[in-house]
């Protein structure tokens, strides 16, 4: 007898998004002389585990799969140091994922700062330390415990922000420097991953701040979704993260078509020909805009649509209207049919 549903599909899942390394790393150990000496050691895969449903069903994949993978498995948990005792329940992850026959396991402690408000601060703060850990053990990639149903409420809170299709577009499944993060369970639902831990008797740790009312992402989740289910059926968090994809596909045309048009509308010297820009979709246009403002100096996450809307109507809507002025000290005015864009 095979093991439950819910084990069955994590492990699944967790096998699919790790095929590219073992394909890589058997590629590169055929290229070598057969010699012992020579052979590089197989590639490590760390999983983030916060010590909740998601991350623990992760963690529990990773250990199984990895000896028949030919991988070696290694965790971290972070410590937001957010709640009192949260150094305990580090320590208390640490231990089960060792249990698990994870090795190495890191526990690191961030100092969350006030940046973006504290949903915001506190991510920052732990992709940083992620990125350190990664790097620190040469990892291959970082496994992420994200669902289906965190991708519903990350589509959501996009469309509440009016920011476009790339922010529609959640999160990837693979993404990050040379593609280090992976979230082997976007096409699973939350329940799948906690089925799965309670059928292998793992231990769950329910953070309190994800049933806060005083996070956006807890209200969405505890009073928003169930509240747009009850109106629309069930199939809403289905249908969310089946337009994040559509959403993500769609965003990357669009940015491979800007990438290509822009070599189109520079002049000789370099700079932005304002005829040329007006001649081009808008979707198009603005993404060639916003890229400009960011080689500027522009930092990209305090640079929005407004920003660039903005500095699209010097071009669209031109009246010999002065110099707009955009984060990080960067200036864009229109000059003699020209599109200027530099720090000021």
């Amino acid at each position: 007898m095979g093991p439950h549903p819910a084990v069955a599909a994590i492990r699944l899942a967790v096998r699919r998004v790790l095929h590219d390394l073992l394909t890589e790393h058997h590629r590169t150990t055929a290229a070598l002389p057969h010699a012992p000496s020579h052979e590089p050691p197989p590639p490590l895969v760390l999983v983030a585990c916060s010590g909740g449903a998601d991350s623990m069903a992760l963690a529990s994949a990773l250990a199984f799969e990895s000896p028949k993978l030919g991988i070696r498995a290694g965790g971290v948990t972070v410590d937001h140091g957010l709640q009192p005792g949260s150094d305990v329940r580090a320590a208390e992850v640490v231990l089960r994922l060792r249990e698990l026959g994870l090795d190495p396991v890191d526990s690191v402690a961030v100092t969350v700062g006030r940046a973006g408000g504290p949903e915001a601060a506190a991510r920052d703060a732990r992709y940083a330390a992620l990125d350190t850990a990664a790097e620190r053990h040469g990892a291959a990639a970082v496994l992420l415990g994200h669902t289906r149903d965190d991708q519903a409420e990350t589509v959501l809170l996009g469309l509440a922000r009016g920011s476009g299709i790339r922010s529609l577009s959640g999160m990837a499944a693979v993404s990050g420097t040379g593609g280090r993060y992976r979230r082997p369970f976007l096409e699973l639902d939350r329940q799948t991953a906690r089925k799965a831990c309670m059928v292998q008797s793992l231990p769950v740790w329910d953070d309190p701040h994800n049933a806060d009312p005083a996070y956006t992402r807890s209200r969405l989740r505890h009073e928003g979704l169930p509240a747009l289910e009850k109106a629309l059926g069930k199939g809403v968090v289905e249908a969310l993260a089946r337009t994040a994809q559509l959403s993500r596909d769609d965003a990357d045309a669009l940015d491979s078509w800007a990438t290509q048009a822009e070599a189109t509308v520079r002049d000789a010297a370099g700079l932005l020909e304002c005829a040329k820009l007006y001649a081009l979709p808008p979707a198009v246009r603005r993404r060639i805009l916003r890229r400009a403002a960011i080689a500027a100096g522009a930092p990209a996450g305090s640079l929005f649509a407004r920003h660039i809307e903005e500095v699209d109507r010097l071009i669209t809507g031109w009246r010999g209207q002065g110099a707009i002025n955009l984060p990080g000290k960067v200036v864009a005015r229109r000059q003699g049919g020209r599109l200027v864009i530099r720090q000021g």
